[in-house]
């Protein structure tokens, strides 16, 4: 049997609903054919899947990410607005397509609206200007008589949309990158753009780019920008057809966490920064079968026990990383698919769902105590290089909790990586009781041969049960290879 003992009182920080934040760039059919679909009888007036919206509704996502990603590289965002048939085609170099902006910032914004979603705008650093960048701000949030808030306005937004969050560009490190710089080149740069982005709107909140959180390219970044931005991000993807890799991998993001952060604090400490930055988690998913154009990922239901334990680990921190945008939400390695006739989602759509629907002020405490596995190891890792040996042991289950802020209310999350045997969860409240039953949702992979809405879209099954606390404790038995959400009232 597994103890997991939960203290309700060592609050690790307060969950941010960013945290569950996606992200949507114009990559494959995640814009065009996904959540944009002119013309199609799925689509409202706007050429919004109503289908997609729907679903996207459901994860109440605090905050929504685009337009990339490698796409924003070399996208001019003059061009995706004002009257649709006057806007100009260019070639989209980060995938090799053809960029129609029949989708661009008046669109995504009223997107967002849609969703009830903070939108976060990530600014072209490669073949864009810093002109550019302060016109784009000027037209989202300018409320004076100037010229691109009038723009705005002669497009039919009399006010401001006010967006919050803005990027100082995407993966600027990378070869892969139009525009790509040193470290040393890119602090130079952003700090230019730091400074007068905030002379314009000192509202704004600005995001660093970082890499894995234990680069040498996020030393010198945080050292550079520290005293500037409030966020410094994070890009890590893992995958493998290895079970226990796949499983077991998404830890790599405690490592970048506990990283990022070390190098935050001691900048901060060296050069007496109040209010440091905090983490960004802004790119993060399994991603490893489909490295063609269209990412068109087909998941299976250990990727979705591998999305449960990022998910956990983003609320075991959530005193850290204060956003995190799963990438990408449609059809390009995302928990949603389209077909011309329907909408389905993937088996990583159900531990987002869950999380993102129980998920309370608090992140607390929850240790596991229980035996630890000892998986078979490969040779290889697969396309992702991260080994998490080192950062092991681990046990069966992987645990998060979280509480109301007048601590009434706790909801656990458990993964059972076992692929073969169900675990006994004995669950224990310190200094506090069970004010009445468990409501218990389970998740486990579906059965071969189910219906399914697209059929290459695998299917999972979704339990509802209770139980009621004995002697002060709930016990459960989870199935091998699931995901389960306990909720709970509490009281002292």
């Amino acid at each position: 049997m597994t103890r997991i003992a939960i203290d309700p009182s060592r609050v690790l920080g307060q969950v941010d609903r960013n945290v569950f934040g996606g992200f949507v760039e114009h990559l494959g059919r995640c814009i065009y054919g996904g959540l944009y679909e002119e013309g199609s009888p799925l689509s409202d007036d706007r050429g919004f899947r109503k289908d997609v919206l729907s679903l996207l509704r459901e994860l109440r996502m605090g905050v929504l990410r685009w337009p990339g990603g490698n796409f924003v590289s070399n996208y001019h965002w003059q061009d995706g607005i004002g009257p649709k048939d006057s806007r100009p085609s260019r070639p989209e170099l980060a995938w090799g397509g053809t960029e129609s902006n029949r989708f661009g910032t008046d669109e995504f914004l009223t997107y967002c609206d849609e969703l009830k979603t903070s939108p976060y705008i990530c600014l072209n650093m490669g073949t864009g200007t810093l002109e550019e960048a302060l016109a784009w701000v000027e037209y989202c949030n300018g409320e004076r008589d100037t010229y691109w808030a009038n723009k705005r306005r002669q497009h039919g937004h009399a006010d401001p949309y006010r967006v919050r969050l803005w990027g100082l560009g995407n993966e600027m490190y990378g070869e892969w990158q139009v525009g790509a710089m040193s470290a040393d080149e890119y602090v130079r740069e952003a700090t230019r753009w730091a400074r007068a982005l905030k002379f314009l709107d000192s509202g704004i909140e600005l995001v660093s780019c970082g890499k894995t959180g234990w680069n040498e390219w996020d030393r010198i970044v945080i050292e550079g920008l520290a005293h500037l931005v409030d966020y410094h991000s994070i890009h890590i993807y893992t995958g493998s057809e290895d079970y226990w890799t796949n499983v077991l991998q998404p830890h790599q993001a405690e490592r970048a966490i506990r990283s990022a952060i070390a190098h935050i604090r001691h900048t901060a400490y060296r050069h007496k920064i109040e209010k440091p930055p905090k983490i960004a988690y802004d790119e993060w998913n399994v991603w490893y079968r489909k490295m063609t154009v269209d990412l068109a990922e087909r998941y299976t239901f250990a990727d979705a026990l591998a999305v449960g334990t990022y998910l956990n680990i983003f609320i075991r921190n959530a005193g850290l990383v204060k956003m995190a945008n799963l990438a990408q939400m449609v059809n390009a390695i995302a928990p949603i698919v389209t077909s011309p006739e329907a909408a389905a989602v993937q088996p990583i759509y159900y531990p987002v769902l869950l999380h993102a629907r129980a998920a309370l002020d608090n992140a607390v405490d929850a240790y596991v105590y229980g035996s630890h596995l000892d998986p078979v190891w490969p040779g290889s890792p697969g396309r992702w290089p991260y080994k998490v040996a080192d950062i092991g042991p681990f046990t069966s289950f992987d645990a998060a909790a979280s509480v109301s802020a007048n601590t009434d209310r706790m909801a656990l999350t458990l993964v059972n990586r076992d692929p073969v045997n169900a675990g006994t969860a004995q669950i224990v409240l310190r200094d506090f009781t069970f004010a009445g039953p468990a409501q218990i949702e389970t998740i486990t992979a579906g059965e071969p041969g189910e219906p399914r809405v697209l059929p290459d879209v695998e299917t999972v099954h979704m339990e509802h049960g209770t139980e009621h606390p004995k002697d002060g404790t709930v016990v459960l038995t989870l199935p091998p290879q699931s995901f389960t959400l306990i909720e709970a009232a509490i009281s002292r």
